[in-house]
């Protein structure tokens, strides 16, 4: 019963996305959407359309998620706010690059960075201060000789 509801309200969502959405105002807006998206009901209006349809979209992909989805996301939505704008701006640059980059590249670094969450917390620890102790130079030969090394075939 409960999957049905989500689903038929996350396909209800996902619809209403469909319509240009500098042409959706709140009254427009199916209850669920409303609750979800509440905190901006007062600028809604005011919002610019793109905006408005990333908020759509996000409100049709936090209806999809677990319970414990929405706690992590939550988490990470507040460490997002309690950065710095320069630190924000640095991460939306270096995500700009990373999208940019080819599908086997972004690959590579998705598992490297599984591979370094994956070490204990003492192994990381020391990585993480030698890597601060590098010199901008022998940062840059670290990822060449990263980079040059052959890379173990993958099985399939």
């Amino acid at each position: 019963m409960k999957a049905k509801f989500i689903v038929g309200t996350a396909m209800l969502l996902i619809s209403s996305l469909s319509f240009a959405a500098d042409e959706i105002s709140w009254s427009s807006l199916n209850t669920l959407q409303q609750e979800v998206l509440a905190e901006f009901a007062a600028e809604w209006d005011n919002i610019p359309p793109q905006r408005r349809e990333r908020l759509l979209r996000g409100a049709s992909h936090w209806v999809e998620m677990s319970p414990e989805q929405r706690r992590e996301a939550r988490a990470r939505f507040t460490s997002w706010r309690q950065l710095s704008d320069e630190r924000r701006n640095l991460i939306r640059d270096r995500y700009e690059v990373y999208r940019d980059l080819p599908a086997e590249e972004q690959r590579r670094i998705r598992e490297n960075y599984r591979r370094f969450k994956r070490m204990d917390h003492e192994r990381r620890q020391r990585m993480l201060d030698r890597y601060r102790k590098m010199t901008p130079e022998e940062r840059q030969r670290a990822r060449d000789r990263k980079r040059d090394r052959p890379r173990p075939a993958t099985r399939d």
